[in-house]
């Protein structure tokens, strides 16, 4: 006898079908957030506390809550290390929220910020002022600047090779409608300007190109409180543009043309979240050079731990494990005393085994899970 038709099962069309984004549980996700920021609190008390001269905890108390330290406890937390805790605490949340919004656009579980240009667009503004300070004999000045890593005029040259770049990507995506097309695009403008830098590094001096690597490692040292009226301002609005975006990433999830039917227009959305990524990145790598793995591990990182995909959740919770990681990692490179580790060395000695296990456990449609 057959069943009646309102209680036959659907026969499956071999097709998956799209799912709205997973939230955990309020009380849970509250609990998470609290843990997420404890921890956060905890690598900036060892940020200030660690590296080549230990500082006492009462120490570092005091100068978080403002009072005077005694010398040389001031100079070494108020000139070195506050400033390098809040430049990596902002640029990992940066970067942690670039991350999630590529992988959310373009559908790929291994996008990152730097995947549409912004970081071979910084190098080849280096690359150009390598050649032009060692033609001009300054190499002095210039080994120092780079060596620092917040030197005003190698943040400029950053910011504008990064913004050259990702202004071409951004004019040649209006002639295309698929994101996957402007990420290839994106792409080959970046094996474009890398052969360039190559080129141009060629022609520059052994030391200079020493100094140029010695960029590419990325750095939090550098940043001075001065480069921070022009970081802080920047980031933070950056950072504030994301949280507008929750659901309009939400609808990304399932695809353009779902977006499109629940009222998202998608070309102005992809332009917006391009332009907010590349200013979050751009910035960063100014400032701190190349900073890789925490746009492509942090997103992957928080959708593990907060069991969701819904946006509400994962931006900010990316900014708060973003900037846990960033700074966890540069106290990590600051332990074995005046021996500091390259920071992307430590970056990808976290970040790598995240991308491993998301290409262990990624769906076969190549969508975050």
């Amino acid at each position: 006898m057959r069943a009646p038709a309102v209680l036959r099962r659907p026969r499956p069309t071999g097709r998956p079908r799209a799912t709205a984004p997973r939230t955990a549980g309020r009380p849970r996700t509250a609990l998470r957030f609290v843990l997420a920021l404890a921890a956060l609190g905890a690598v900036v008390v060892a940020g200030i506390a660690l590296g080549a001269v230990r500082i006492p905890l009462d120490v570092v108390w005091r100068a978080l809550l403002g009072q005077e330290v005694q010398p040389p406890y001031d100079v070494i937390v108020h000139d070195i290390r506050l400033p390098r805790t809040i430049t990596a605490t902002l640029v990992g949340a940066s970067l942690g929220l670039a991350g999630l919004q590529m992988q959310t656009l373009f559908g790929n579980p291994l996008a990152d910020p730097f995947i549409l240009g912004v970081s071979s667009g910084a190098s080849l503004g280096v690359a150009l002022v390598v050649l032009a300070v060692g033609s001009s004999g300054w190499s002095g000045s210039f080994a120092s600047g780079l060596g620092g890593g917040g030197d005003v005029g190698i943040a400029v040259a950053a910011a504008t090779g990064a913004a050259t770049v990702m202004g071409l990507v951004l004019l040649v995506g209006r002639c295309v409608t698929s994101s996957t097309t402007l990420l290839l695009l994106g792409v080959m403008f970046s094996y474009l300007v890398s052969a360039l830098v190559t080129v141009l590094l060629a022609g520059a001096t052994p030391e200079l190109v020493h100094q140029y690597i010695q960029w590419n490692f990325g750095s939090y040292r550098g940043v001075t409180w001065s480069n921070l009226h022009v970081l802080v301002p920047v980031l933070v609005c950056g950072l504030l543009a994301c949280l507008l975006l929750p659901k309009r990433l939400n609808a990304l999830l399932l695809g353009e043309r779902y977006a499109t039917t629940m009222g998202v227009d998608v070309p102005v959305t992809r332009t917006m979240i391009i332009v907010v990524t590349a200013v979050l990145a751009g910035t960063a790598t100014a400032f701190c050079g190349p900073v890789q793995f925490l746009g492509i591990a942090v997103p992957h990182l928080c959708r593990a731990l907060f069991s969701t995909s819904d946006h509400r959740v994962l931006l900010p919770a990316c900014a708060v494990l973003g900037a846990a990681l960033a700074l966890g990692a540069d106290v990590l490179a600051q332990l074995p005393g005046d021996e500091v580790l390259p920071l992307n060395a430590v970056n990808a000695a976290i970040g790598a085994p995240v991308v491993i296990y998301v290409l262990m456990r990624r769906s076969p449609s190549g969508v975050p899970a």
